[in-house]
């Protein structure tokens, strides 16, 4: 019959799928081998091929656990077997002047200078080599802080036209050391292959050259990097006056402030505790008082501001808690730090690091200047102990107008987006209107308020979730924000995703003067690395642009400021900030040369925008 026709049917073709399945699953033991099982002996790890990939990937501790020390990567060994050991001939301070006018590396150990052009090399205190320094071209690792060492001593030093450091970083600004050490092991594979420093610094020299000159980073290291090193020099040279008794006084304020806080937190608490102790404030709110607490841990309960902030409106303490916690961050990172840190002339000299962030953007230390606060009324307030070197001088601040919302413009190329700021409109506003669908006259200051983090969060790359807590709205609600946000902007939207797909094939993004930026992230297996990554990569091209641009304007500033002939003199950079000290009679003409100079560091499709005042402190000036 039909019916077992059809069953018959199914059990062969079930009966094929077991042979094929069991076919599938047998060990082939006639398969062609081509090789044995004695070349298949574990004979120990491949060294050359492990020290390239840990030497690839800075991973120094490793190398030196499995005894990898002083060799060299696969592509110096074949470079050190066909050139063979540099041999040095040692010379005397009476035949120096070879040196002049060559490109020599220079090294400072203590009092000792050693100098060494690759052939030659000649050691002696700085004294003996005086100003005669002054006429050679500068090889180095690190060119601030050489400069600082002989302008601190009254002596000249000659014109850096190679920094390995710099080199290094233009390279690869993923590095998370840019020590000499570091840099030689990473492209020569070894810190003692030459007999004195300054050959080995020659010989890192004579690699990097050719690696800057293939990854077309010729113009960001000899016309950006390396001249804006001297411009740094400077300005840590020069610093930044405080009023010193008026710090005091404002942090003996904030003590005050700060214990009243304290004996309120008591007061509602019902006893006294160490609220700095998030184990103690922990078991306070959520034990003793009740709140809503996230999932114990081992440690304790989580107290952190992002925790506190969600807690916010569930009672009045919370509030009172993070003032406290401000108000004593405030004394002690900033009031009694910046004490600390000024000078017997009560000038404090931030030092600027050129390679310690992976965008291109400068930052502070010692003390950090770039973290004076702004956000809140006490942190602001600091800002008017900053003040200039007598009465007679003024402080004038310049700052770029929303330069990333204009590049993100620029490089995007978005019509709309650049036509409301070559209208001279309101981003902010111009973007509300697109986002919420109102005329621009109808926009409301909470419009306006929540289509800036739209603005911003599209910049960083942030998702709805970032963006419906920065706003206190729901997923849904921020993720309607950011589609309509990317119909009103479409090149916006096109640019984003075609960044992140060039990214991931090339493994990095490049600024507009040609700065990149590697993303290993975007190949990691967690996602929530990739996603970082991807977020790394539509921002990166954005802020490293800025970064270069401000750089630039800093170079064009000092150089102008000389050519007046003026004592005026930049003191700081604040992320798209610049400062500078100059006598009043000269600070309107001064104001004007700065931001000219800031408006022509660079010709984008969308014009930079400046924004400057002067002022008897620094808080007066913004």
């Amino acid at each position: 019959s039909a019916l077992s026709a059809s069953v018959k049917q199914k059990l062969e073709s079930g009966r094929d799928m077991a042979f094929l399945s069991r076919d599938l699953a047998r060990i082939d033991t006639h398969a062609p081998i081509d090789t044995s099982l004695a070349e298949s002996e574990y004979k120990g790890p491949m060294k050359q091929e492990l020290y390239d990939l840990f030497a690839e990937l800075e991973f120094s501790a490793l190398i030196k656990k499995f005894g990898l020390d002083g060799m060299q990567t696969s592509q110096e060994t074949t470079k050190t077997e066909t050139q063979g050991k540099r041999e040095l001939v040692r010379i005397s301070i009476e035949e120096i002047a070879r040196f002049k006018g060559k490109a020599v590396a220079v090294t400072l150990n203590g009092e000792n200078v050693t100098l060494c052009d690759g052939e030659t090399w000649l050691e002696e205190s700085i004294e003996t080599v005086g100003n005669t320094l002054g006429e050679i071209l500068v090889v180095c690792h690190d060119y601030k802080s050489l400069y600082k060492e002989f302008c601190n001593r009254g002596l000249k030093i000659g014109e850096c036209v190679f920094d390995t450091m710099l080199a290094a970083y233009v390279l690869n600004s993923n590095r998370s050391k840019y020590e000499l050490d570091d840099v030689l092991t990473a492209y020569l594979g070894s810190t003692e292959s030459e007999p004195v420093r300054a050959a080995c610094i020659f010989s890192l020299y004579e690699t990097l050259k050719d690696k800057v000159k293939e990854q077309n980073c010729e113009s960001l290291l000899y016309d950006v990097e390396i001249p804006l090193a001297k411009v740094l020099g400077d300005m840590e040279l020069v610093g930044f006056k405080i009023d010193v008794d008026g710090i005091k006084k404002y942090g003996e304020e904030l003590s005050e402030m700060a214990e009243a806080l304290k004996s309120r937190i008591y007061s509602i608490a019902g006893e006294e505790f160490n609220i700095n102790s998030p184990k103690q404030l922990g078991e306070i709110l959520f034990e003793k008082m009740g709140l809503p607490a996230s999932k114990k841990t081992k440690t304790g309960y989580s107290t952190d501001a992002e925790t506190l902030q969600k807690l916010a409106s569930k009672h009045g303490i919370i509030e009172d808690i993070l003032d406290y916690r401000q108000v004593t961050k405030l004394k002690s990172t900033y009031a009694e730090g910046l004490v600390k840190a000024a000078d017997e002339s009560g000038r404090i000299h931030t030092v600027f690091n050129q390679t310690g962030t992976a965008t291109g953007r400068l930052s502070s230390a010692e003390p950090n200047l770039q973290n004076i606060p702004i956000r809140t009324e006490l942190g602001r307030k600091f800002r008017r102990y900053f003040v200039p070197s007598d009465g007679d001088r003024v402080i004038i601040d310049a700052d770029y107008s929303q330069i990333e919302l204009r590049l993100l413009a620029h490089i995007s190329g978005d019509v709309n987006m650049k036509e409301a700021f070559l209208r001279g409109d309101d981003i902010h506003t111009a973007t509300a209107a697109t986002v919420f669908g109102v005329p621009a006259d109808m926009v409301t200051p909470e419009l306006r308020k929540r289509a800036k983090a739209v603005n911003f969060g599209i910049v960083y790359g942030i998702g709805e979730h970032s963006l419906s807590e920065d706003l206190g709205i729901s997923r849904k609600e921020a993720k309607a924000y950011i589609d309509s946000y990317l119909a009103g902007f479409p090149s916006v939207c096109r640019y984003l995703d075609g960044i992140k797909q060039k990214a991931r094939e090339d493994g990095y993004v490049v600024t507009e003067f040609g700065r990149k930026r590697y993303i290993p992230e975007l190949t990691a297996s967690n996602k929530n690395v990739q996603h970082f990554g991807e977020r790394v990569a539509m921002n990166s091209p954005i802020q490293g642009t800025a970064a270069d641009v401000i750089k630039i304007a800093m170079i064009k500033v000092a150089k102008a400021l000389e050519e007046t002939g003026t004592d005026a003199r930049l003191i700081l950079q604040v992320h798209d900030e610049l400062l500078i000290e100059a006598r009043r009679e000269d600070a309107p003409e001064i104001r004007k040369l700065l931001v000219e100079c800031m408006m022509s560091a660079a010709d984008f499709s969308v014009p930079l925008d400046v924004e400057a005042d002067i002022g008897s402190t620094w808080f007066d000036a913004k």
